[in-house]
């Protein structure tokens, strides 16, 4: 299989740390040529330090104008683009029972509005390069996990209906859209990090009880996934969620 990404003009959303920035250092080394962005100057610097000839955009893509402004800019500087890979979102929220108004437009706006501003931005360029987009989603988008957000796992599941309902008038203009739908990704500063630093115990326990390959993922699970869908041996696929999660949903 040629999985070669040489050359391919790539904007990373949500790339300045962990998931995202994982992922834009796996496509710079395959060749792309990237755009990152990220909402934190100091975190954005850092991250454009490690991925030289990579421009880094400061914006909100919640915004639909900053989204837009990020599209414009990624297109000058690259002359165009292939890819989009939307990683913006977050599973920081109130338990289970504390949701309000506020929390949940909060939550949707990180989640999902962060996906549909960039796809609508970016769409009218993909459809020059018959390009493609990566939505990073969320195992509780497709199943009840026990402690996770309410306000995260709908927005998520939002995302996914999204992902596939939008892949037919997408496709008719020659892009393609596809989502990943995470397990438990274990990276410096992440969630599972802390777990594990606080109580690997429990942390080994539940990897036996819910993970059949009983690991948590790593960001390089993630990255080289992406790269498969982005390349030209996924050419046939759209409108999918595919799983990564080490066997934990049941579904």
């Amino acid at each position: 299989m040629d999985f070669s990404l040489m050359g391919k003009k790539v904007l990373v959303t949500g790339s300045s740390s962990g998931i995202g920035l994982g992922i834009a250092l796996t496509l710079k080394e395959m060749g792309c040529q990237l755009v990152i962005n990220g909402r934190s100057t100091q975190k954005l610097k850092l991250a454009a330090d490690c991925l030289p000839d990579s421009l880094a955009v400061i914006a909100d893509v919640s915004s639909p104008a900053e989204a837009q402004a990020l599209i414009s800019q990624a297109v000058e500087y690259l002359g165009g683009l292939d890819a989009v890979v939307c990683n913006v979102g977050s599973g920081v929220s109130v338990p289970p029972g504390s949701e309000s108004f506020a929390e949940w437009q909060r939550v949707f706006s990180a989640n999902l509005w962060s996906t549909t501003n960039v796809v609508e931005s970016s769409k009218k360029v993909l459809s020059e390069s018959k390009g493609n987009i990566i939505c990073i989603s969320s195992i509780c988008g497709i199943d009840t996990i026990p402690g996770a957000p309410v306000t995260y796992s709908v927005a998520k599941a939002a995302l996914n209906a999204y992902i596939s309902g939008i892949s037919r008038p997408l496709g008719n203009q020659g892009i393609r859209i596809n989502g990943i739908a995470l397990g438990n990704i274990m990276f410096p500063g992440s969630v599972w990090d802390k777990k594990t630093s606080e109580n690997p115990e429990v942390v080994e326990a539940m990897l036996r009880a819910e993970v059949p390959l009983g690991r948590l993922g790593t960001i390089d699970d993630v990255a080289k996934f992406v790269s498969f869908i982005m390349s030209d041996n996924a050419s046939f696929t759209t409108g999918a969620v595919f799983v990564v999660d080490g066997g934990q949903i049941r579904r």
